[in-house]
């Protein structure tokens, strides 16, 4: 009976192992969290609206959520929009920020691809993969059942971004156009949106070639030409810009 029970336990050990060695391909759901009430917040104090806000606020719930996954294998990376949610605050208003954004990474040809709405005018970026200095930190986090660890970057010159990945998915990607550290993204914040995007499940599934096809949708840009274009577009908001940005450059 003992020599059975140690060898089950090799068997467990050894499956565990192979995990964290050989997750190079699969599927993963991001649950994309926003702090509606943050947002409206900062959107009292821009502008003055407070009575408003606070009649939306008794008719909606505190955080939306919405679903993206991503495809991957060692060579490349899909993320689109998942499943939908029923009742979701974004869909009541005809749609939110970031909500239709489609990206194709390229690890062996280090190029990236991404379909973007912002409002009603469509971009198609063409560019080298984002280039982001990460630090990493010594705090852990498991996430998914992996094991995961702090990482920090800055986007747009000045835009904290928190990163958790994990190495036992030995591929440089992540969220959105997120990506650079030594395993797979499994959470990102942006403090300053109010906006987390958490991993809640991950299927080792083997991709089809017919998963990483993106359509050439909108006006080619390249990653500095459209933050450039959205500058010029959004100049007359005041307060309100640099949020409208930050969303559609992620």
């Amino acid at each position: 009976m003992k020599r059975i029970f140690l060898t089950v336990n090799m068997l467990v050990c050894a499956a565990m192992a192979a995990k964290a060695q050989y997750t190079t391909m699969g599927k993963i759901e991001y649950e994309r969290k926003v702090n509606i009430y943050a947002q409206m917040k900062e959107m009292e104090e821009d502008q003055g609206t407070s009575q408003f806000m606070e009649q939306m606020k008794s008719r909606i719930p505190k955080f939306n959520s919405s679903y993206f996954d991503m495809v991957f294998d060692t060579s490349r990376s899909i993320y689109k929009p998942g499943r939908e949610v029923e009742g979701s605050v974004f869909k009541m208003f005809g749609g939110g920020p970031a909500t239709e954004n489609t990206v194709l990474t390229d690890f062996t040809a280090n190029k990236i691809k991404a379909n973007k709405k912002v409002f009603e005018q469509k971009f198609f970026v063409e560019d080298t993969i984002r280039n982001i200095e990460w630090k990493v930190k010594d705090e852990l986090r498991t996430i998914a059942n992996f094991k995961c660890r702090k990482a920090v970057g800055r986007m747009c010159d000045s835009v904290y971004v928190v990163a958790f990945y994990t190495e036992d998915i030995v591929v440089s990607g992540g969220p959105e156009m997120f990506g650079g550290l030594p395993g797979m993204i499994m959470e990102l914040a942006i403090p300053r949106l109010h906006t987390t995007w958490t991993a809640d499940k991950v299927e080792l599934i083997a991709p089809k070639e017919t998963d990483f096809v993106i359509a050439e949708k909108g006006k080619k840009v390249t990653e500095k030409e459209l933050y450039e274009s959205l500058l010029e577009s959004f100049k007359s908001w005041g307060k309100m810009a640099p949020r409208n940005i930050w969303w559609s450059v992620l």
